[in-house]
């Protein structure tokens, strides 16, 4: 059994309908991630950290009042990122933690947490290192909704999506598009 799963099913039911969206989800994202890479091979990224990671970018899910996804805890979604770092840190997984924390939104700053109010710790959440921007960003390719759960987004709907968060997210995002060669 893959490192991934062995954590998933640690927290999840693997009969659960959460545990049966995170595993779809996170393999449609490892998918896109993984195409992601290949066209910046030539900058290095982990691909065997991107497989785990991809997998266990979501899994603070459980924590949050998600009733949609199965989920019944009792934080906000928007805290699974933070939630979900925690829980990797204590599995001893704490690069995986990162991804989880900073491929929320499309990272959010301190900035944003303090002008919004976001029930989240007061600290920068914005992906850093080449694997947690690719993951963020094949991330915005799929939502747990049905339409695009592991139907790929088109890219002009990532963007306006990702425009809701105001243009200096939109402008982080549409740099890490241009470094990850997804477009000109």
């Amino acid at each position: 059994m893959s490192l991934p799963l062995k954590i998933i099913e640690k927290y999840y039911r693997p009969d659960s309908t959460a545990c049966r969206l995170l595993l779809e989800h996170g393999e449609a994202v490892k998918r896109k991630a993984l195409e992601i890479a290949e066209k910046v091979s030539d900058l290095g990224p982990d691909v065997e950290f991107i497989k785990e990671a991809s997998m266990l970018h979501d899994i603070g899910i459980i924590y949050t009042n998600s009733p949609g996804l199965g989920c019944y805890g009792k934080e906000p979604y928007i805290a699974h990122g933070y939630l979900g770092r925690r829980l990797l840190e204590e599995e001893g997984l704490p690069l995986h933690g990162l991804v989880a924390e900073r491929h929320v939104g499309a990272g959010i700053t301190k900035k944003d947490i303090k002008e919004k109010g976001l029930p989240l710790p007061l600290r920068d959440m914005i992906p850093v290192s080449l694997e947690e921007k690719i993951i963020c960003v094949a991330d915005k390719f799929f939502s747990k909704n049905r339409d695009y759960h592991t139907k790929e987004k088109p890219l002009s709907l990532v963007i306006d999506e990702v425009s809701r968060y105001g243009e200096e997210r939109l402008a982080f995002f549409m740099s890490l598009l241009k470094e990850l060669r997804l477009m000109d």
